[in-house]
């Protein structure tokens, strides 16, 4: 009988904290010409582990911890579709998206101009692996699960290297004890500048554990995997922590094209921090552009400092480029939007798909 109370009051304690700190949305998906039901249709809050499938009449609901998301809507053959939802917008019921079936004239344009590679995977992909996937030592515990679905498209004129996705990656990380499903939006590598750039819509889902001892080593490399992530940065922004939790920032000032970083007094005041208590999300505009972020409670990856002589060695570097007169949004779960106008370089950018953390991740 003790039993039985137990499990009831730990129930009724669960549903009491779910609906205090959750909200739902709900919706519907269809054909954008024909207005039919879409069942089957995949609908998660991109990078989180909340996903569902809509049913035979095409509806959806989702619960979702307080904060802002992506909601994004995929389904094979048709355009992915997105929406951001958050617990102050009082428009999370009966959302309808209307999806496209992707035009099959456009592929063909792609192909004419760019010319796809039909040994793609043989010739670039462990190249893509190391810019997508990354090179840190996670990255070596990843596998790329369909990478047959890609193809790989290769301008001369314009030294560009386009990858695309037929349908989401799905890719096993047992460095972190997740399998992730990535809807590739775009991948592009630009060889005169080396820099790649890809957008997407990750949803994870946790790999059950062998055994106590497994579970233990995925909690220590998730925890090491958040210290010092953009994730980790934002919430401790957010909360006004970022000294207690081991961030500096400056500001990086140019003067007769030497770069100098300047220390802040005020650091929330020089963000022009802002929250809004009614709606729980926090506004940053910083007095300057480009913002120089230094986690000093771990050295970088020695891989990295092989890539990078230059860059410091007892600290882990990064920087922000803030688009003029803009600003950036941060919920209270680290998401933030505006992410357009924000430019993300140096060791952040080292942590690509086998670091990435679910918005849901609590150390």
């Amino acid at each position: 009988m003790k039993l039985i109370i137990s499990f009831l009051l730990l129930f009724s304690t669960g549903m009491i904290a779910r609906a205090q700190t959750s909200y739902y949305v709900t919706g519907k998906v269809v054909n954008q010409v024909s207005g039919q039901p879409m069942q089957g249709a995949s609908v998660f809050a991109q990078n989180t582990t909340f996903g569902t499938a809509t049913d035979a009449d095409g509806n959806f609901k989702l619960y979702l911890p307080n904060g802002g998301y992506d909601l994004v809507v995929t389904f094979t053959g048709y355009n992915t579709e997105s929406r951001r939802v958050t617990t102050a917008d009082q428009e999370t019921r009966d959302i309808v998206f209307q999806l496209k079936l992707r035009e099959k004239e456009m592929t063909d344009i792609m192909i004419i101009a760019s010319s796809e590679v039909k040994d793609g995977w043989e010739k670039y992909g462990n190249f893509f692996t190391e810019q997508f996937i990354g090179k840190t030592d996670n990255s070596k515990n990843c596998t790329l699960k369909n990478p047959d679905v890609l193809h790989f498209f290769f301008s001369k004129r314009k030294n560009r290297l386009k990858v695309t996705a037929a349908e989401p990656l799905v890719i096993e990380n047992k460095a972190l004890g997740y399998t992730i499903k990535y809807a590739l939006d775009s991948f592009t590598h630009e060889y005169a500048t080396e820099v790649s750039l890809y957008t997407g819509y990750p949803l994870f889902e946790e790999i059950i554990p062998a055994d106590d001892h497994q579970k233990t080593q995925w909690a220590t490399a998730r925890q090491a995997a958040y210290r010092g992530s953009i994730l980790h940065f934002m919430r401790s922004v957010y909360n006004k922590s970022l000294k207690s939790e081991g961030f500096e920032v400056q500001f990086l000032v140019k003067s007769n094209n030497v770069e100098s970083a300047v220390k802040l007094a005020d650091v929330y005041g020089a963000l022009n921090y802002k929250k809004d208590d009614s709606t729980n999300i926090v506004e940053v505009r910083p007095n300057q552009l480009d913002i120089g972020v230094l986690y000093t409670r771990e050295k970088p990856a020695a891989g990295y400092i092989r890539d990078n002589e230059d860059q410091p060695k007892e600290f882990q570097f990064s920087q922000l480029t803030f688009q003029p007169n803009e600003h950036i949004t941060i919920e209270q779960n680290g998401y933030y939007y505006e992410q357009n106008d924000l430019t993300i370089s140096e060791y952040w950018t080292w942590d690509k798909v086998a670091d990435l953390l679910p918005y849901d991740y609590l150390p």
